[in-house]
């Protein structure tokens, strides 16, 4: 097993910026920003003889993880760490990135923000739209409790990650953890999302102006598929089985055209961070962190010095 500073020493210095891009799935100058931000959390002492892994090394770990279906021990020979140190890191750094980008990246969009996803969405057919919302499934190992629960409608074990997402396919809100059995209209009812749209009578943006269509306000709102409630702050398409006018398909079809701003967020993370696409062996506790983590991605890439707000997580 090799030293761990002369391989990270190795990858620094060899790869250009597309290997660079196709391990770590962001430049260096990204890199080395999130690595800014995050050096306070990842910084430890010398404790006796033993000298800590650095934080450029330990971010480098686990964004390969983060990247490859590689196992820790596979990881383990390529930076020189033990498996039980790559282990730790995975967690340590996952909860820093939680911790320390959440909040900055990942919030619902307001001012200029807004007005660039409602502009976006509005290009693709449907006016007034502010995201997109959706669940999709994240694999994980059979619990040894209450394994029905979170056995899906596919037949794999999943914990359910609810998704609203811009025009930029950005996540401005996470809500991650319900096992994999639970309908996506009863997730989005536990989320601090929908409580805070029925606190404020119905509005999900409630200081921003309406438009009025034939005298029916319309509010800036979120969009999703038929498996959701119709609220003032949530549409949803006409139901196909009750044979919808030539007016109702047209809704339908912009409704649906706008809609795949978050089916598309879904297939871009999980084919960046492919330790969401297959089971690995994280705990589901720690899995719930690790997409949270891994959501902070395009924000940060896109607009890394604009983005700032707050995260939403099932405690």
């Amino acid at each position: 097993m090799g030293n761990n500073a002369d391989t990270w020493e190795s990858v620094l210095n060899n790869f250009d910026e597309e290997m660079w891009m196709q391990h770590f799935r962001v430049s260096r100058d990204t890199f080395e920003y999130v690595l800014q931000l995050l050096k306070p959390s990842l910084q430890r002492k010398t404790t006796g003889w033993r000298k800590p892994v650095e934080p450029r090394l330990r971010f480098a770990v686990v964004l390969w993880w983060y990247t490859t279906p590689s196992e820790y021990r596979t990881i383990s020979c390529l930076f020189g760490l033990g498996i039980s140190a790559v282990s730790m890191l995975v967690r340590q750094v996952t909860y820093a990135l939680k911790t320390t980008l959440c909040k900055r990246f990942i919030y619902l969009s307001h001012g200029q923000r807004l007005q660039k996803s409602i502009d976006g969405i509005a290009a693709c057919g449907y006016k007034m739209c502010a995201g997109a919302i959706d669940g999709c499934h994240i694999p994980i190992l059979k619990p040894h409790v209450d394994q029905a629960a979170y056995c899906n409608c596919k037949g794999w074990h999943s914990i359910v990650l609810q998704d609203i997402v811009d025009h930029n396919f950005c996540f401005t809100d996470v809500y991650v953890g319900w096992p994999g059995r639970t309908h996506d209209a009863r997730v989005l009812a536990n989320s601090p999302l929908y409580h805070m749209a029925e606190a404020q009578d119905g509005y999900l943006f409630p200081h921003e102006k309406s438009m009025v269509v034939d005298g029916v306000e319309v509010p800036i709102h979120l969009i999703g598929d038929v498996a959701y409630l119709l609220k003032k702050w949530l549409m949803k398409g006409f139901p196909n089985d009750q044979n919808p006018n030539h007016n109702q398909s047209t809704f339908n079809y912009c409704l649906s055209s706008a809609r795949m701003v978050v089916e598309n967020a879904f297939g871009r993370l999980k084919g960046c961070w492919r330790c969401l696409l297959k089971r690995n062996d994280v705990d589901t506790e720690n899995l719930s962190d690790l997409c949270l983590a891994c959501g902070n991605k395009e924000p940060y890439k896109q607009d890394r010095h604009l983005y700032g707000g707050e995260c939403f997580q099932k405690s």
